[in-house]
């Protein structure tokens, strides 16, 4: 997964403007103890960064690959 398409996925699920104050906040634990911002930073894969955020902020398995993507 690229970084922008971490962020149509962040955008997608929590709107454009709050998607930035969640990856600037929420702190996750399984990434060790990073920000989502300072996880991309530290060069942690988006998609584990993506997986981390659903986890966390209990994002079902049917939105998780974005709006156009349903799960088979």
């Amino acid at each position: 997964m690229r970084t922008s398409a971490f962020w149509r996925l962040m955008d997608d699920e929590f709107g454009g403007g709050y998607s930035r104050t969640l990856a600037r906040t929420i702190v996750l634990a399984d990434l060790g103890g990073r920000t989502p911002e300072e996880a991309l930073g530290a060069g942690i894969s988006p998609r584990d960064i993506w997986v981390a955020v659903c986890d966390l902020q209990d994002v079902p398995p049917e939105r998780r690959l974005g709006k156009d993507i349903t799960p088979k």
